[in-house]
């Protein structure tokens, strides 16, 4: 091959990265601004706005409170996700057609999210609606948009690579959070109610969400595969990927570790509001500008953590986060009410792990896909997230329950850290790699 076919290989291979890392830029706005910060007290507000003289609201007839209505409604999103998975991870591989289910995630996604504008009054099931949607949606989109990852990226490369689309998110996300937050708190200066202020925030997001999607679809390549067996054997092929990585152990012991990992990820991400503003006594605008903070700061250590892993490896760096977040938490526990520092500082260390280690996860994983099935195992990358996501946050209110102090039931979570980095030490990556049929990066 000439050196003018490699050069040109290379920048085509550049491209190609620069376009999707532009995916997660356009998506994160939805998790940050949408889920994250301005959805849940909205939609609860309008439930009960259309609640009964209990505070219960009756969807298909069944009779909800008010306030655990945005709460179900992400559950449902989940169900969803997880039905839709296995259908479109199975269309993407076996077509090589991953752009239209890219666009098509993508679209509806930032479709309903905009709808989110007519979000007002006692709409209560709209909102819903729209939320099952676009959680779903994006669910699903990062499907397909992780499947690239071994097809844009050879192996040495893929830490780095994954590191960088997550910090793209993070920025993506900081960038949208304060321009909603000048609205949000200025919206008698700007001539709109607050109400009206939530409701262009939340539609800004799906705008965005759309726009920069328009990147990715246009620098990324499909790669066509000699099958082109039809969809509709999606949960077929799910059963025939779950027989395949029963043959695979130790690709199976890596995504044990990381469910249970990534579920205290996910559970303090999701509880650390309700610590703060529970526990803590802390105001709402200081829960808002400490998740800003740690959209910043996941920037620097998605980035950081990446580099940390072209020395030591991603398996040791991510053993390393673990450590961090296990310090994190307990740090936490003993954190003083009403002192906004501390609960800073806290959300800094969040910072600094939170990218990193779920963008060397993902990078890691990667090697232990067998070739031509990137879709079908990202599936069940994204199935063992979702679908397992709903275990932390039951130890969290359990504990809870239980001793009626929100500082035991935050140091329960360490309990999934310390299990996950015993069972990701026990995982020989270098012999996985090999397993499935990959070659072994030089640094892992």
């Amino acid at each position: 091959m000439s050196s003018d076919t490699v050069r040109t290989d290379v920048i085509d291979r550049q491209r190609e990265q620069r376009g999707w890392y532009f995916y997660d830029w356009a998506c994160s706005v939805y998790s940050t601004s949408v889920l994250t910060v301005f959805l849940g007290p909205y939609l609860t507000a309008v439930a009960k706005s259309a609640a009964d003289a209990d505070g219960f609201v009756h969807p298909l007839g069944i009779p909800v409170r008010a306030g655990s209505f945005f709460a179900y409604c992400v559950s449902a999103s989940v169900i969803v996700s997880i039905l839709v998975m296995p259908l479109v991870g199975a269309a993407a591989d076996r077509t090589g057609r991953k752009k239209p289910l890219l666009a098509a995630c993508a679209y509806v996604g930032a479709t309903a999210t905009t709808g989110l504008f007519f979000l007002s009054g006692d709409r209560y099931l709209l909102g819903g609606l729209l939320l099952i949607v676009a959680n779903s949606a994006v669910a699903v989109s990062m499907v397909v948009y992780n499947s690239y990852l071994p097809q844009i990226a050879p192996p040495e490369d893929r830490d780095r690579v994954s590191s960088r689309g997550w910090a793209f998110g993070y920025a993506a996300g900081s960038s949208m959070l304060i321009v909603n937050l000048v609205l949000f708190t200025g919206h008698d200066s700007f001539g709109v109610s607050e109400s009206t202020a939530v409701r262009i925030c939340l539609a800004s997001a799906g705008l965005w969400w759309g726009a920069f999607t328009l990147v990715p679809l246009k620098r990324l390549r499909d790669r066509r595969t000699a099958s082109a067996a039809p969809a509709v054997h999606g949960w077929r092929q799910l059963a025939s990927t779950v027989r395949d990585m029963r043959g695979k152990p130790l690709t199976l012991a890596f995504l044990l570790a990381y469910l249970i990992y990534n579920d205290g990820i996910q559970t303090v991400i999701s509880q650390a509001s309700v610590y703060g503003s529970e526990e803590l006594g802390l105001s709402q605008s200081t829960l808002i500008t400490a998740v800003l903070m740690v959209q910043v700061l996941a920037v620097a250590g998605a980035l950081g953590m990446g580099r940390l892993a072209r020395t030591y490896g991603a398996k040791r760096t991510i053993l390393g986060s673990l450590v961090a977040w296990t310090v994190t938490l307990g740090a936490g526990y003993f954190l003083p009410a009403g002192a906004p520092v501390w609960f800073f500082v806290l959300a800094s260390g969040i910072g600094l792990v939170l990218g990193g280690s779920q963008a060397l996860s993902r990078s890691l994983f990667s090697h232990l896909v067998p070739p031509g099935k990137e879709a079908e195992y990202f599936s069940a990358y994204e199935m063992s997230d979702r679908g397992m996501s709903w275990l932390g946050p039951l130890l969290f209110g359990i504990t809870y329950q239980l001793t009626g102090s929100y500082r035991d039931a935050i140091i329960s979570l360490v309990a999934f850290f310390v299990i996950g980095f015993a069972l990701l030490t026990r995982v020989p990556v270098r012999q996985a790699i090999l397993a499935a049929g990959n070659p072994v990066p030089e640094r892992i």
